[in-house]
């Protein structure tokens, strides 16, 4: 579900003079496209033959606008994902693939239960991997003017698979925002971090679990995950805890923390001495975790909050730890109130990252700035009383 990628235009290569950025008639752009890649190097046949038959996707447009998912609370969410069939899912894809595991151990120092939890989430370890057109979808998003910054280096770089022969673009299907395989990875992800896991000359992340989970890891080791370093733990906090010292702006190490009464909810701190933060998803009521550096690494595979400390989470569970301790966090809003809030705060100069209902950690940052102007517990969780406040 990765969606970051640098743009053509950071990269510091021009456009066509006669290429839309985005928008406009549709076959004006798709002339632009092949035009630009072209100047990249392709043949005409090859750029003909990718662009044949494109279509524009108003499924995918519709899928864009509706991510609604991502408005439910951690709890919620967590408990939507996590399943008893994906626990046990995910044992037996352990046993099934531990010599792939035991590799990614060794090169990547990533963890199995990270990779599983990813696998599950993205696709059901492979059992359900999206049926949108790739082609289609990406170029869609290309043209569409809401991200076009994301998706149009994408086209280039499916074009560059096709040459290679891991693409197809009348047969290739995945994601509706163009991910690929097991482990969802763009066009890009693919060609930059793509690795023959299984040895049979090619990288396909759709078919072959070695293949996917080893690009899945050589990914995460490059966006800058740590060998052999926790990512998240449970951890119980006590009640006279300055709330606004939590959220992801603060680190100290876990030893800090621990000297401030925070205490690992089972076993010890699995790395005192590692800069961390605490996280409550749900204020100060609710499941608390202490975030290590690793962490941050899941940021840039998917931009939800929500999503990330699930998938956080889950991964934690899948290698044996409890159940969280959900506790008795005070109700919190609907996506509408969420909305609203952001508005409010918008009016207030926080950048909150647009009011789109999504508590986001840029919304969370300003609720906790404005619940400790207000003289709130500044826990980052708000509530109805906040929004009466505003």
């Amino acid at each position: 579900m990765r969606l970051l990628t640098a743009s053509l235009f950071a990269l510091g290569l021009a456009l066509p003079a006669s290429a839309q950025t985005c928008g406009g008639n549709w076959g004006s752009f798709i002339n632009g496209l092949k035009a630009e890649a072209m100047q990249r190097g392709h043949s005409q046949a090859t750029v003909d033959a990718f662009f044949s038959g494109a279509q524009q996707s108003g499924a995918v447009l519709k899928a864009d606008r509706a991510q609604g998912v991502f408005q439910k609370d951690f709890i919620e969410f967590s408990r939507m994902l996590i399943s008893q069939n994906r626990m046990q899912a995910g044992a037996q894809k352990w046993r099934q693939y531990r010599s792939t595991f035991d590799r990614i151990q060794q090169q990547y120092g990533i963890n199995p239960g990270v990779l599983l939890a990813f696998w599950a989430f993205e696709t059901d370890y492979g059992g359900f991997q999206g049926n949108f057109n790739t082609r289609n979808a990406l170029v869609t998003l290309a043209h569409d003017c809401r991200r076009p910054e994301l998706f149009r280096p994408q086209v280039l770089s499916a074009i560059r698979l096709f040459e290679k022969g891991d693409f197809d673009p009348q047969t290739t299907t995945g994601a509706w925002a163009g991910e690929i395989g097991m482990v969802q990875m763009l066009p890009g992800d693919i060609l930059e971090n793509g690795v023959d896991g299984d040895g049979d000359g090619h990288v396909s992340l759709k078919t072959s679990a070695p293949d996917a989970l080893m690009s899945g890891a050589k990914m995460l080791s490059g966006l800058g995950w740590r060998p052999n370093e926790p990512w998240l733990q449970e951890i119980v906090v006590p009640q006279n805890l300055d709330w606004s010292q939590t959220g992801l702006k603060t680190r100290k190490t876990a030893a800090e923390w621990q000297a401030k009464g925070v205490q690992a909810r089972s076993g010890k701190m699995l790395r005192p001495d590692l800069p961390a933060s605490i996280i409550l998803p749900m204020g100060r009521k609710g499941p608390a975790f202490l975030a290590y550096p690793n962490f941050n690494v899941y940021f840039e595979w998917n931009q939800s909050f929500t999503y990330v400390l699930t998938a956080a989470y889950f991964g934690t569970r899948l290698e044996g730890a409890p159940i969280y301790n959900a506790g008795n966090p005070d109700p919190g809003l609907s996506g509408p109130q969420i909305k609203q809030l952001q508005q409010k705060l918008q009016a207030r100069g926080y950048d909150v990252g647009g009011a789109d209902g999504i508590l986001g950690e840029k919304s969370r940052e300003a609720v906790q700035d404005i619940q400790q102007k207000l003289g709130l517990p500044a826990d980052a969780w708000p509530t109805q009383g906040l929004l009466n406040q505003l």
